[in-house]
C-alpha cells in the first residue's frame, strides 16, 4: 500500500528538482554572459593594483662645512619654512677665516695700487736717466773737444804731457758716466716694462691677484654663513639624529625634511598590465589611512625603466639553479592634487590602491623630450653669495679709495668668451 505512494512522490518531486537545475543554470549562464558584458564595456578600461606607496622627497640636511653643534632648532615632526635655521654650529673659527680673507683682500688692494704707483714712478726715474745720458754726453763731446784740441797744441810744446794726459783721462771719465747712465735708462725701462707687465690691460678692481683674494673672501664668507644650516624648502622635519656639542664632519646627514605638499604615488603594475597603459591617463587613487570615501585624482607622470627586481640591490639570478618564473611588477608614477594632499595629508611609504582609466591609449610610454623646468630647486642658498659680492665691493673699494664693483671671476670668462668671436672678425 505504502509502494506506489512512495514511487508517485517521487516522481512529483522529479520535475521541481529539474526546474530548480534549470533556474540555477540559467543564472550561472546569465551571471557568466553578465561579467563577461561588464568585463568588455568597463573592467578592460582600468587596470587596479593594491601595490602602491606613496613616494616624496627626503632632503637629508647635512652641513658644507665641519663644526660643533651649539643649537638645534627643529626636532622631528616640526613644521619649518624654506630659510628657517635649523642647526648651528660654533662659529668663532669661521670667523677668524672670515677676518683674516678680509685683510688679505685689503693689503692686496693695497700692493696692487703700489704697483700701478710704481709706474709713475720709473716713468719718472726713466726721463731723469735720459737727462743725465744727455749730460753725460754733451760732457763727453766737450771733453773730446779739448782732448783735440790740446792733441793739436801738443806739437809746438805749447801743452803740457801731463795736461794732455789729464785730458784724457776726463775723456775717459765722461764716457764712463755716459756708459753707466745708459745702462741705466735699460734697466729703468726694464722696470717699467716687468711693473706694466703685470698691470697692462686691468684696472685694479680685476686684477687677477685681487680676484684671487677677492674669491678667498668670499669662500670665508660663505663659509661663515653656512655655520647656520637652513631648511631648503617648506616642510617637516624627520630622522634627526644630530646631537648637541656633537663635532660634525662636512656632509654628514644630521636630519631630514619632508614636504609633504611634493607628494606621488609609485604603482607597482604587473607586466600584463603596462600594456594599455600610458603618459598622462587619469588615475584614482584611495588610501588605508583615509579610507574609500576619500578619493584622490592623479594623472600617470611615467612609467619605471625596468622591474622592481632588476634595480634591486641582490637582483636575482634565474640563469642558476631551479627556476620558477615570477611575475615582474614595473612602477608607474602617478602624480598626485596639491590641493587633494592639502585636504587629507598623506605620509611617505603609505600604502595606496590605484586605478588607471586606460580608456585614451594614444598618449606615450616613455618620455620623448628633456624636462624644461627643474623637478625641486631652492633660493635659499643664493642670498648668501649677494651678501658675499656685497662685501667684497666693501673692501676693496674702501682701500681703492672709490667705489667699485668686483666681478666675479666666472664672470670675466663669459665676458672673454662672449667677446671673442667679435674681437676674432
Amino acid at each position: 500500500m505504502n509502494a506506489p505512494q512512495t514511487n508517485s512522490s517521487a516522481m512529483a518531486a522529479k520535475p521541481g528538482r529539474r526546474k530548480a537545475l534549470l533556474t540555477i543554470a540559467g543564472l550561472v549562464v546569465l551571471a557568466g554572459a553578465g561579467w563577461a558584458v561588464y568585463e568588455w564595456l568597463v573592467a578592460s578600461h582600468y587596470e587596479s593594483t593594491d601595490n602602491a606607496y606613496v613616494q616624496g622627497n627626503l632632503i637629508q640636511i647635512t652641513p658644507q662645512i665641519p663644526g660643533t653643534v651649539q643649537a638645534i632648532l627643529a626636532d622631528d615632526t616640526d613644521f619649518v619654512k624654506a630659510g628657517q635655521p635649523l642647526v648651528k654650529f660654533d662659529p668663532v673659527d669661521v670667523r677668524l677665516g672670515l677676518d683674516q680673507a678680509e685683510a688679505n683682500l685689503a693689503q692686496t688692494v693695497r700692493q696692487v695700487r703700489t704697483l700701478y704707483a710704481n709706474n709713475a714712478t720709473f716713468e719718472a726715474q726713466i726721463k731723469l736717466r735720459e737727462a743725465d745720458v744727455a749730460k753725460a754726453q754733451v760732457d763727453v763731446e766737450r771733453a773730446a773737444d779739448d782732448l783735440a784740441r790740446r792733441q793739436a797744441l801738443s806739437g809746438n810744446g805749447a801743452v803740457s804731457r801731463e795736461e794732455l794726459a789729464h785730458a784724457q783721462s776726463q775723456v775717459a771719465n765722461a764716457r764712463s758716466v755716459l756708459a753707466a747712465g745708459q745702462a741705466a735708462v735699460v734697466a729703468a725701462r726694464e722696470q717699467l716694462a716687468s711693473n706694466q707687465s703685470q698691470t697692462e690691460g686691468t684696472s685694479i678692481e680685476a686684477h687677477p691677484s685681487v680676484l684671487a683674494a677677492a674669491a678667498k673672501l668670499r669662500e670665508a664668507y660663505l663659509a661663515s654663513r653656512r655655520a647656520a644650516l637652513l631648511a631648503p624648502v617648506d616642510g617637516y622635519v624627520a630622522k634627526r639624529t644630530v646631537q648637541l656639542g656633537q663635532r660634525v664632519a662636512a656632509g654628514s646627514p644630521v636630519m631630514s625634511v619632508v614636504p609633504l605638499n611634493q607628494l606621488w604615488v609609485d604603482a607597482n603594475f604587473k607586466e600584463v598590465q603596462l600594456r594599455n597603459i600610458r603618459i598622462g591617463q587619469p588615475v584614482t587613487l584611495t588610501s588605508d589611512v583615509w579610507g574609500k570615501k576619500v578619493e584622490y585624482q592623479g594623472k600617470v607622470l611615467g612609467l619605471g625603466v625596468g622591474t622592481g627586481a632588476a634595480f634591486a640591490l641582490l637582483p636575482a639570478q634565474n640563469a642558476t639553479g631551479n627556476w620558477i618564473k615570477v611575475v615582474q611588477r614595473v612602477p608607474v608614477r602617478v602624480a598626485l592634487d596639491p590641493a587633494q594632499l592639502a585636504a587629507n595629508p598623506l605620509r611617505i611609504g603609505l600604502s595606496m590602491d590605484a586605478t588607471v582609466d586606460v580608456s585614451q591609449r594614444d598618449g606615450k610610454t616613455l618620455a620623448e623630450a628633456p624636462r624644461q623646468d627643474a623637478t625641486v630647486k631652492t633660493d635659499v642658498y643664493s642670498v648668501s653669495d649677494d651678501e658675499a659680492t656685497a662685501l667684497i665691493n666693501k673692501v676693496v673699494s674702501a682701500n681703492v679709495g672709490h667705489p667699485v664693483r668686483v666681478a666675479r671671476l666666472a664672470d670675466n670668462a663669459k665676458v672673454a668668451a662672449l667677446s671673442a668671436p667679435a674681437s676674432a672678425h
